[in-house]
């Protein structure tokens, strides 16, 4: 349910066999479908990386006679299919991938960094485990989405609710905003992975107490209300978010990332039939982020 925001994870095999990396490079508007299916495949967890605007690849390892036959990925796929790669996993990739995973530093302010990087001098500090199948938090989408919250002002006059973190991933935000004093924070995502990581995360960044996770499924359940909606999310499903919110907002504020430049004007518009105003935008490599306030909230301190 996330953006295409989990980067290089490590291959997750114990075969002393030679390990081969397989791109299942499928259409951007299909990929949350096909990555549900690929995760039966693939429980420990995979790859996700941006291809190009119109194309995400998910990518599994292991050895050639553990991965699934071309023919059983072109069924599974079908018309969303746009390639399938395969490459030698080198020798050296267990540290090539700690390499890959960098600090994002968002001035004084913020770090992010994975666990064997040391702190930086900024007021707030996050560490993340990539584990298995998320990044640290370094993809456009999310370091919009924590741009736009630090931007905010301090928490004062909100009605205890929180946040909720849609599409939680790692726990980059759900963390960061509890960190920030706008707890409690109620992380969801479709996948059991990412509820799991986001746990482990909360626990090792000392606001376990403040940091519940759960499975949700977007398309069938109703998102809990809060004085903050995290939703980093691909463009159609922010769409969804959008049109179950037309006649009952229940957010003081959202911060909608996951969207392409292209789509920004159209799912602005769609929260904006709810009464949501958009008050701050943000883009960068292509991806766009939108700050928007419920009709109620003209007045709410908590709003920057």
């Amino acid at each position: 349910m996330r953006a295409s925001s989990r980067s290089c994870a490590a291959p997750c095999t114990t075969t002393s066999k030679p390990v081969l990396r397989l791109g299942v490079r499928v259409r951007r508007a299909d990929a949350e479908l096909v990555l549900a299916a690929l995760l039966e495949l693939a429980p420990d967890g995979l790859e996700e990386t941006d291809v190009d605007p119109h194309t995400v690849e998910y990518a599994l390892y292991g050895s050639d006679d553990e991965l699934p036959a071309d023919g059983a990925l072109r069924e599974l796929t079908g018309d969303s299919l746009v390639a399938l790669v395969r490459a030698d996993v080198a020798d050296d990739w267990a540290e090539r991938w700690r390499g890959f995973h960098r600090p994002l530093v968002l001035g004084d302010r913020l770090c992010v960094r994975p666990p064997w990087e040391p702190a930086r001098a900024t007021a707030l500090d996050v560490v993340i485990d990539p584990g298995q199948a998320f990044g640290t938090g370094a993809h456009a989408t999310t370091r919009l989405c924590l741009e736009l919250l630090l931007g905010l002002r301090p928490v004062a006059d909100a009605t205890g609710l929180g946040v909720v973190d849609l599409g939680c991933g790692s726990g980059v935000l759900a963390i960061a905003a509890a960190k920030l004093g706008r707890g409690p924070v109620l992380a969801l995502d479709n996948d059991p992975l990412a509820v799991q990581a986001t746990l482990a995360n909360a626990a090792v960044n000392g606001v376990a107490d403040l940091v519940a996770a759960g499975c949700f499924d977007l398309l069938a359940e109703t998102v809990p209300p809060a004085d903050l909606l995290l939703g980093n999310l691909l463009g159609p499903l922010l769409l969804v978010l959008a049109d179950g919110l037309a006649d009952r907002p229940r957010h003081g504020a959202i911060i909608a990332s996951g969207l392409l430049d292209s789509e920004a004007d159209e799912v602005s518009r769609r929260f904006a039939r709810g009464g949501y105003r958009e008050r701050r935008r943000l883009t960068r490599e292509g991806w766009s982020a939108l700050l928007l306030e419920a009709p109620q909230a003209g007045r709410d301190p908590t709003i920057g």
